[in-house]
């Protein structure tokens, strides 16, 4: 079992953050065969372009330092924030030192493919930190920077969630929805199926970053990184599966209106105004006003996520669609 001892100082420093980067590495370790599997429709679209790059670029050798149970830090560097991207990412990713990266090289490329000779010589060359960021910028921009808005949206209406958790119901609920198996007692947050004995935070918090790759729970424990919980993000499997028909809002339509409804059934998660009207086909003026009236109401309440403004239920618009159904 993993237990992280946390004081109050502990909780109230923990944080969010969001990091393109890990995601990016956690996408290529699905890719290749290393990871949680991809839904086939996201395989078969992205593994021409990925086995593209393998060919075209030096992506091996950026694949050669992934393992399933992780890689070298420097590749995905712990983010500042939720307004973190990708070009932050790749700056610090290029201002690695070399000896840096060449200490990582031998702690994680002991596999097989780090044998290749031409992944080797690329390992051991001179501008080695270069070359495999090079090697990643292509594959971020043709792999995952076309779904990136998408993918980090649902992740910042996750965060809304979370932050709405802690304001209704406090730090432990918030840590335990992360995933059934998380469970805060004694003064601590006890992880039952990792092993890692027990980590004293120390004043310092957690750092949590929400990821649409993550099928449960993934923790980073050692420097650099702070002491972090990667979990996954809440609409994630709507990305993989065919999103589920709308229930009729057939009561809840009686008492707000049919449009209203809708609104308040398809806001299961934070939204924003354009992410509600893509979804419900309605046009983006009208869902403002709806949205006006539902906060007006007590029925919704709002929070800046970024760049976002992000709409969630109240419990009073939890109980009401509670009880249409």
């Amino acid at each position: 079992m993993l237990r992280f001892e946390v004081s109050v100082e502990d909780l109230l420093r923990s944080r969010f953050a969001l990091s393109p980067a890990l995601d990016l590495c956690l996408l290529l370790r699905s890719l290749a065969g290393h990871g949680r599997p991809l839904p086939r429709a996201w395989a078969a679209r992205l593994t021409p372009a990925f086995e593209r790059l393998r060919r075209e670029t030096e992506l091996d050798a950026a694949l050669a330092l992934q393992t399933p149970k992780g890689g070298p830090n420097f590749v995905a560097p712990p983010p500042r924030g939720l307004g973190q991207t990708w070009a932050d990412d790749l700056a610090t990713i290029r201002a690695t030192p070399p000896e840096a990266a060449r200490h990582e090289f031998a702690v994680t490329a002991t596999g097989p493919s780090a044998r290749d000779p031409r992944v080797r010589a690329v390992l051991d060359a001179p501008d080695a930190v270069s070359r495999i960021a090079a090697a990643m910028d292509r594959a971020w921009h043709e792999l995952l920077a076309p779904d990136w808005p998408h993918l980090r949206a649902i992740c910042e209406r996750d965060v809304v969630h979370r932050v709405g958790l802690i304001g209704e119901h406090g730090w432990a609920t918030t840590i335990e929805s992360l995933h059934p198996g998380i469970a805060c007692r004694d003064g601590g947050i006890e992880i039952g199926f990792f092993r890692g004995g027990t980590v004293r935070l120390a004043g310092d918090g957690l750092l949590l970053i929400p990821s649409v790759f993550v099928g449960h729970v993934a923790a980073h424990l050692e420097d650099p990184w702070p002491r972090t919980l990667v979990y996954g993000a809440r609409g994630t499997a709507a990305l993989w599966d065919e999103p589920a028909a709308v229930p009729r809002p057939d009561t809840l339509t009686a008492l707000v209106g049919r449009a209203r409804a809708r609104l308040l059934m398809a806001l299961d998660a934070p939204a924003s105004t354009s992410h509600l009207a893509r979804t419900l086909a309605m046009a983006p003026g009208a869902v403002g006003d709806h949205l006006a009236v539902l906060r007006g109401a007590g029925l919704l309440v709002r929070a800046r996520s970024g760049r976002s403004v992000l709409y969630r239920r109240t419990p009073l618009g939890e109980a009401l669609v509670a009880g249409s159904g």
